[in-house]
């Protein structure tokens, strides 16, 4: 008796086991009844009618992250290229995810690589290299299409790697590298032409500027002199000199007419035999001394250049 308890307790334990299913959140769980699809478990505290419903392995509902190998494409000007990409999907029905496709990611997987030739397969190089998110679009339209009878959606389709082959990826860097260099020479010509229009532009304001000065200059010297002029010529006509004072001044300037190894010959005017008689006249001198000064006298002579 205490072996038919035993047993008969630990069959029960079995079976309230079995009957009482607690799912997790984010899980789902397909019911089978007798071979047939029954019911979806939702997360909780589910009641099954055991060795009659069997529970097929729970499905993950959240988001999953899936990367494929690099895969081999032709783009439209012949260039093989190896693609690496990554897949974020999300099961929303777990009936026919179960039942709709046996290898769900191995047919994306599959999915995702015929639709990646025939994209890229419309596209060049150049194209392919700059047009990711045109690419990723055109993917994850397509997916999600195909794989919405499977009860997954496609939330995002990445292009992780593209890459060329390494003689062409060497062109490629040619191509930059000479590109970069003809932005450089460019960039050093305006710049050297933008150095040359600003210093031409420098002299153009200094000559101006210098001419301006000189021109001012020239024209306050000018007046300068002339109201100097202007100033001694009412000076000596207000003060009404006698033929003496100027005839004392004419004498004052003989020194510095006489000055220099060029004055060798110069022009004694008729009006010096009159200024010296009346400097005689004024120094009370004979009329023998002003015969001797009359004879000195001429309409010109040579004279020693002035020591």
């Amino acid at each position: 008796m205490i072996i038919a308890v035993g047993v008969l307790l630990v069959f029960a334990l079995i079976v309230l086991a079995k009957t009482v299913r607690i799912i997790p959140q984010a899980r789902a769980g397909v019911v089978e009844r007798l071979g047939r699809y029954h019911r979806t478990m939702s997360p909780g505290l589910n009641i099954v009618i055991p060795f009659i419903d069997n529970v097929r392995p729970l499905i993950d509902l959240r988001e999953q992250v899936v990367s494929f190998p690099p895969s081999g494409v032709i783009t439209e000007d012949n260039v093989t290229v190896n693609i690496d990409t990554v897949l974020y999907f999300t099961i929303t029905d777990a009936k026919a995810a179960s039942y709709e496709v046996a290898n769900p990611l191995q047919a994306i997987e599959q999915l995702t690589t015929t639709t990646l030739r025939n994209v890229i397969g419309g596209l060049t190089l150049e194209d392919t290299l700059t047009s990711r998110d045109q690419i990723n679009s055109q993917l994850r339209t397509v997916l999600d299409e195909a794989t919405g009878r499977w009860g997954i959606r496609i939330n995002r389709v990445e292009l992780k790697a593209v890459d060329p082959p390494a003689t062409i990826q060497e062109a490629m860097e040619k191509q930059m590298r000479a590109e970069r260099d003809r932005r450089a020479a460019i960039l050093n010509a305006e710049g050297l032409k933008q150095s040359q229009i600003l210093t031409a532009e420098g002299e153009k304001q200094s000559a101006v500027l210098r001419a301006q000065g000189a021109k001012e200059s020239q024209i306050l010297r000018a007046e300068g002199e002339a109201k100097a002029i202007d100033t001694v010529f009412r000076a000596i006509h207000e003060g009404d000199p006698d033929p003496k004072l100027l005839a004392y001044q004419y004498l004052q300037m003989l020194p510095q007419i006489a000055t220099g190894d060029a004055n060798k010959l110069w022009i004694i005017p008729s009006e010096f035999t009159q200024a010296l008689g009346n400097i005689g006249e004024g120094l009370g001198l004979t009329g023998a001394d002003k015969a001797g000064g009359r004879a000195a006298g001429g309409t010109s002579g040579e004279i020693p250049p002035a020591s």
